[in-house]
């Protein structure tokens, strides 16, 4: 803490000490607002001609963000849902004892007042106090208006400052609600149902990532934070509900950088007697709904880029991007080693004892992720890095699976699921292999899944999609972190 704010904390304290000695009730509960500011304004906007005469009276509540004390009369200005109003206080229409206590208040104390609407001389509407009450003493002073909060660590560490002082990062969080409701509306209207799953789970399964691991002293067992709701979700579908989704929270012990947070909020969806390619076209179904209730239009800008949301995404498989879009060679496409030798020189790190499919889905990484603006799915990735995805019918190296890019980064993850025991059974085992290898990541042999696929499950098709990394694209944000309330940080 600096010398300024340290001194203006004391006199906070000593202000704090002198109200209380004069009996001054800090934080009463007994005001009750009959309006917010928002409501006061569409009147206003609704009834500008005769609000003046006809003496309505308002009773409103909120932070003091601003004061101009004067002699017997003072102006305030408050805010309420970020909103602001204006109040004007006189000493002969509040009293001497209430306005003595009101020129003793601090920016950043929550006032009530009630009173008729007037205007002033610049025209601006302003609430005429004649009820004034302190609601709740501020003890520590908020940032200069001036200067705001502009150091993201200090934003991140204290979001309710950067909320209260940051009219941007308040909009930001409206709109990730707004866009979480609209999804919802979207699965409701097509049929889906909302479930819940386990977050604590004995194996973590649905992906390929580093758990989170937890005690349960009542069990005596160790759980695991799960990494995705996926073999819960496709349990359900097994048991009869053919259309199901989730929104909530998964956890992945992984880096921290301006695209990851190891929590995160994503929705996976499972549709029964749906392929992936049924999902591709209900994808940009979604998406294109979403933006357009969100924005009002059908493009977005997003770090100077004009993303087009429009129906009719680029669809093309992993092999040919690597031709078309990464510029390597498609002679080289079958050929292991000639991959292994294209990427040391080109300084991508890849272990020459990874499989075909791993090293083409490293390549695919670093040299066409990156250019994928325009919202495009990638399809036909291989069974190596698809341990849950169906064997495509056409090639056996590859899986029914999609991938959606936008703006350089992977949004969504979907595919046609396996459904036949005895092919998941064999892919666990795979995945087992690469664990005894040193992939930490790879899936753990999960038999009870397996048992449950033996009692039938449909033809389905499931996805998953990362609704921080949606909310990033809609908002215009270049970091996760800034969609995210609180985000993860080391200790201060």
């Amino acid at each position: 803490m600096d010398k300024k704010t340290s001194k203006l904390l004391d006199l906070r304290k000593e202000k704090i000490n002198e109200l209380k000695t004069e009996g001054i009730s800090l934080y009463p509960n007994d005001f009750k607002p009959d309006h917010r500011v928002h409501d006061v304004k569409d009147i206003i906007e609704k009834n500008v001609g005769s609000l003046g005469e006809n003496g309505r009276k308002f009773c409103l509540a909120g932070r003091m963000m601003a004061v101009n004390k004067m002699g017997k009369s003072s102006f305030v200005r408050f805010q309420d849902d970020g909103e602001q109003m204006q109040a004007y206080i006189q000493k002969n229409k509040v009293g001497d004892d209430v306005y003595a206590l009101f020129k003793k208040l601090d920016i950043g104390d929550f006032i009530g007042v009630e009173g008729p609407l007037f205007q002033t001389r610049t025209g601006e509407w302003t609430l005429l106090a004649e009820r004034f009450k302190l609601l709740s003493k501020s003890v520590r002073p908020l940032p200069e208006k001036f200067h705001g909060i502009k150091d993201p660590e200090k934003r991140y560490r204290q979001r309710y400052l950067d909320l209260i002082m940051n009219e941007n990062t308040r909009q930001i969080f409206k709109k990730r609600s707004a866009i979480v409701a609209a999804m919802r509306r979207f699965f409701d209207e097509n049929g889906f149902m909302e479930v819940e799953t386990p977050m604590m789970q004995t194996l973590p399964g649905g992906a390929e990532a580093t758990p989170f691991k937890t005690w349960h002293n009542a069990l005596g067992m160790e759980l695991y934070l799960r990494i995705a709701p996926e073999l819960y979700l496709k349990r359900l579908v097994v048991g009869g509900f053919e259309k199901v989704f989730e929104i909530n929270r998964n956890f992945r012990n992984e880096g921290v950088s301006t695209r990851h947070n190891p929590e995160f909020t994503m929705v996976e969806f499972y549709q029964a007697y749906a392929t992936y390619e049924d999902l591709m076209d209900l994808t940009e179904e979604m998406f294109s709904t979403i933006v357009t209730q969100i924005t009002g239009a059908g493009s977005v800008e997003y770090q100077g880029l004009t993303i087009d949301f429009s129906k009719g995404w680029k669809r093309i498989s992993m092999i040919d991007s690597l031709s078309e879009i990464g510029g390597i060679d498609p002679a080289m496409i079958n050929d292991t080693q000639a991959l292994l030798a294209y990427a040391e020189k080109e300084n991508i790190q890849i272990a020459k004892k990874d499989r075909h499919g791993k090293v083409l889905t490293k390549l695919f990484d670093a040299f066409v992720e990156p250019k994928l603006i325009q919202p495009t799915f990638i399809t036909g990735y291989p069974v190596e890095v698809s341990p849950l995805s169906r064997k495509s019918e056409s090639d056996a190296e590859l899986t029914d699976r999609f991938e959606l890019f936008i703006a350089g980064r992977e949004i969504a993850n979907g595919f046609s699921e396996i459904n036949d025991p005895e092919d998941q059974y064999n892919r666990f085992l795979m995945q087992v292999r690469q664990r005894d290898e040193g992939n930490d990541e790879a899936h753990i042999m999960d038999t009870e899944y397996v048992e449950a696929l033996e009692y039938g499950m449909p033809p389905t098709a499931g996805q998953g999609i990362g609704i921080d990394r949606l909310v990033m694209l809609l908002t215009d944000a270049a970091s996760i972190r800034e969609v995210i309330l609180f985000p993860h940080m080391k200790k201060a």
